[in-house]
């Protein structure tokens, strides 16, 4: 009997694998170093910014975001008409996808990285171009460069890379960009840019005021911390943000996640302080796996990326007995989140051991 049938391309998507929950153990606290959280409570004001949103929930949010969109403009030092908001960076990638592809169009992009990438562009009957990272889990840009055909409609440079980590520097992304065709829209992922504590950093800002091709896409949901309820943004020239806006969905992000972005961007003193914390945390933890003997490549999230191949899943097991959940990457690796000292004082325990194994 015939019955309706979806798109060729949609039964090709893959699956988005979240982080998932640790196994509760009895007389153990456990952590969930699997998804990239920040393991901080809300920032100070939020919870009360976010109350008094919800007290008014019958009501539907303000559809343009006006007091969001005002209040980002006035951090970031640009006109609001250069910005979108939507539910989450993962939203963004979507509507960008959504707005500049036609089926077959390609997108460019480094592998292994941000998983919704394929996700998208295969919702979109787009075409995934993967370039692999180097052994150091860095973009290869030339390589990235050398895959842009006639076809290619977007480049997207996650930096840093989640899940492996490294970050690009502004010379390398200049570099890059005055090698990509003009009419080519090259997205700078920057979800973990907070975080970033390096020489020669990307200087996103800058870098979109120069290139009306360049579009940024950042998060509430890492720094911020307000990953339950997806926040993202994109900062591009008119033409860009205009099309993003065009094809976002209406009411997207709700009343009580406009507000406490809001509160969230008001009590930065406080969000730096924490960044700060996590990026020292994960100095520590970083230097004792290196000294331990792994080689693992530089965290400029707040990750770290353990290259194990076929032992993925036994690292995850390990973790998984000492009370920490990983995010595993079957055959190619295991993510590990930077959250509580003594979830990272396990994971420091676990590699110890996994390693001596």
């Amino acid at each position: 009997m015939a019955h309706p049938q979806p798109r060729p391309n949609v039964l090709q998507i893959p699956t988005y694998v979240p982080g998932k929950p640790p196994t509760v153990r009895p007389g153990m606290t456990a952590y969930k170093l699997s998804s990239n959280e920040n393991p901080y409570p809300p920032l100070p004001g939020v919870v009360e910014a976010a109350t008094r949103a919800v007290a008014v929930m019958n009501r539907y949010p303000d559809m343009g975001s006006t007091a969001l969109y005002d209040a980002l403009a006035a951090r970031l030092g640009v006109p609001a008409t250069d910005l979108t908001v939507a539910t989450g960076s993962v939203a963004l990638i979507y509507q960008l996808v959504g707005a500049f592809c036609d089926p077959g169009d390609e997108v460019v992009y480094a592998w292994r990285s941000f998983e919704a990438y394929p996700i998208a562009v295969t919702t979109a009957g787009a075409t995934s171009v993967q370039v692999p990272v180097t052994a150091e889990g860095r973009h290869d840009l030339a390589a990235m460069l050398a895959a842009i055909t006639e076809r290619t409609k977007i480049v997207m440079v996650c930096t840093p890379n989640n899940p492996t980590g490294p970050a690009v520097t502004q010379s390398e992304l200049d570099g890059f960009i005055a090698a990509v065709p003009d009419h080519v829209v090259v997205v700078v992922d920057e979800a973990y840019l907070e975080f970033v504590r390096m020489d020669d950093a990307v200087d996103g800002l800058a870098t979109y005021r120069a290139h009306p091709n360049v579009v940024l896409f950042r998060t509430f949901s890492k720094a911020y911390g307000l990953a339950g309820f997806r926040v993202g943004y994109a900062v591009a020239q008119g033409p860009v943000a205009a099309a993003l806006r065009a094809v976002s969905l209406p009411f997207g992000v709700s009343a009580v996640a406009q507000a406490a972005a809001i509160a969230s961007l008001e009590a930065e003193d406080e969000l730096l302080e924490r960044v700060e914390a996590l990026a020292v945390e994960r100095a520590r933890v970083h230097a004792a796996l290196l000294e331990m003997g792994w080689v693992i490549p530089e965290p400029q999230g707040n990750f770290v990326w353990f290259a194990l191949g076929e032992r993925t899943a036994d690292f995850a097991a390990a973790a998984d007995e000492a009370g920490i959940v990983v995010r595993p990457f079957a055959g190619e690796g295991a993510r590990v989140s930077i959250g509580e000292t003594e979830g990272n004082d396990r994971l420091l325990t676990v590699a110890k051991a996994f390693l001596a194994s």
